[in-house]
């Protein structure tokens, strides 16, 4: 089985006032394990909502998903924070760190979470900030660090717990052009190291890394289709 995500006629619907929005209107995606996507769409496409559901943070309204195999549209809350902690990774536009902690101890935050051991998890936790170009910036605070280098440990954290998933929302949006390149290019490297890598954008310049590009309208995939210029180094 080489199927990473299997997502069969996914449906979600939100109830707003005595109002239903359909988000997400009958879905069907298969990304296999190492491939490299990007979804995209504008605003009020679904985008947004796909994500929480690749990412085990909603579950659909009607439909499967399968993450690695395991049916997980209808598992509770419990099930889906553990499955969450192993297989995905995340990283956000806003980096989502916690201020008062150092960049090894924002790291180290998924581990503990899987419950591994404290001296291990500092060990692992450093070797991945070195993996990121970070390996002399363990201590700093996030104010005390550029929104590039705030957005390696966001990376570093997403990948500490060896998911197989890596789902950046954004990940470029607060940076400056130079910097969404540097960026970038850490994603494609941890591409070619093994991960199904997903980005969720609207900027076609982030687009172009990916292999694959979905463009949702309406709730729907309007376009499924190779990034021509997609090269695989």
């Amino acid at each position: 089985m080489n199927k990473a995500i299997e997502i069969h006629d996914i449906v979600k619907n939100y109830q707003v006032g005595s109002v239903i929005v359909r988000a997400l209107r009958s879905i069907t995606i298969n990304i296999e394990r190492n491939e490299y996507v990007a979804i995209m769409g504008p605003s009020g496409s679904g985008k947004s909502t796909l994500m929480n559901l690749i990412g085990c943070l909603d579950t659909p309204s009607s439909g499967s998903y399968l993450l690695n195999g395991t049916d997980v549209s209808k598992m509770e809350d419990d099930f889906l924070a553990e499955i969450r902690n192993k297989e995905i990774g995340f990283v956000f536009q806003t980096f989502n760190l916690l201020p008062r902690y150092s960049a090894l101890e924002n790291v180290t935050l998924p581990l503990i979470y899987a419950g591994v051991s404290k001296g291990d998890r500092e060990k692992v936790a450093i070797e991945t900030l070195e993996q990121v170009g970070l390996g002399d910036r363990m201590t700093h605070k996030p104010n005390e660090l550029s929104g590039g280098q705030r957005q390696r440990v966001a990376i570093a954290r997403a990948l500490v717990n060896k998911p197989s998933i890596i789902l950046a929302d954004e990940p470029t949006g607060n940076l400056d052009s130079k910097t969404a390149i540097d960026i970038m290019g850490l994603l494609d490297d941890i591409h070619k190291k093994g991960n199904t890598v997903i980005v969720v954008t609207h900027e076609e310049d982030i687009a172009k890394h990916a292999a694959r590009i979905i463009r949702l309208f309406d709730g729907e995939v309007s376009h499924d289709y190779p990034n021509e210029k997609y090269v695989k180094a």
